[in-house]
């Protein structure tokens, strides 16, 4: 019970520290009111009421590029606030296992560009994850062994299997989606994976996805209308981003074949029961 507070406490600072954040937030730019139909709303007197646009977690591509456009601006006069932002705000949802890590990479790319934003994208991945790993180590063991046994115990005896290629055993698993991410960060304490393995296999095994989500990002912030996302340019970039994002799977995957057992570890971290593998067989 003692860890349950602590995670709490813990998820409370952060979230009023984030909330402190936005406290000190510059003046922004102001746009009209409107109301659910779309129409302006006006006071009184016939004026229209203003107000600043505010910054929230987006939840699709719309809120995305309004937040984007919002950041940008401030971005003009405030670089560093803004980066310690950004920062502060995907620590946040990588470090509590929060989904929606692949707006960030988007947002990352339309505001700091590509390849810096895949820099910071796959450094705040990779902090973040370690951060989880760490809470999970100290607040969450026995929660997490509690509530799912099944899987924990199938991650164990396929680590086992795979020690003398444990590193690439984890890249695998960052590549293919045979368990998920936040699952993976959360177990890989109980699975005794030392923190410099967990760190890199991190960091390289998810530049691959952490690009794709970039680039669209970069590409997403230069689009004014649906006819550019069909534009040969567009569609040429992201053929080049699918292609580039393929080869490291590729060889992943032929050097999980020759090295990795992977016999009854079916996607999404499910364990095939010996009825299904007694199907492959035959």
């Amino acid at each position: 019970m003692r860890s349950i507070w602590g995670l709490i406490a813990l998820v409370a600072t952060a979230t009023f520290y984030l909330y402190l954040l936005t406290l000190f937030l510059p003046p922004g730019p102001r746009h009209a009111r409107r109301d659910e139909d779309g129409k302006t709303i006006a006071n009184e007197f016939g004026e229209v009421e203003m107000e600043e646009d505010r910054i929230h977690f987006p939840s699709d591509l719309d809120e995305l590029r309004d937040l984007a456009a919002l950041l940008n601006f401030y971005k003009t006069e405030h670089k560093s606030y803004v980066f310690v932002l950004f920062c502060s705000a995907y620590l946040y949802k990588q470090s509590f296992a929060i989904p929606g890590s692949s707006f960030l990479n988007m947002l990352a790319g339309a505001l700091f560009g590509t390849w810096d934003g895949l820099l910071i994208a796959c450094t705040m991945t990779t902090v973040g994850s370690t951060f989880c790993y760490l809470l999970s180590r100290t607040f969450g063991r026995q929660h997490v062994i509690r509530l799912f046994p099944d899987k924990v115990a199938m991650l164990q005896s396929k680590c086992e299997e795979n020690k003398s290629s444990i590193f690439f055993f984890l890249l695998f698993l960052r590549f293919f989606p045979m368990t998920p991410n936040w699952f993976l960060n959360i177990t890989s304490p109980i699975l005794n994976i030392p923190i410099p393995i967990f760190f890199f296999s991190v960091f390289i095994g998810l530049i691959p996805y952490n690009f794709i989500c970039v680039r669209t990002g970069s590409i997403l912030s230069q689009i004014s209308s649906l006819d550019d996302i069909f534009s040969w340019g567009t569609l040429l970039q992201l053929l080049i981003i699918a292609c580039v994002a393929l080869v490291p799977g590729i060889l992943i995957r032929h050097y999980s074949k020759r090295h990795l057992k992977l016999d009854g570890l079916e996607p999404n971290g499910h364990h095939a029961s010996p009825a299904a593998n007694d199907r492959k067989t035959r």
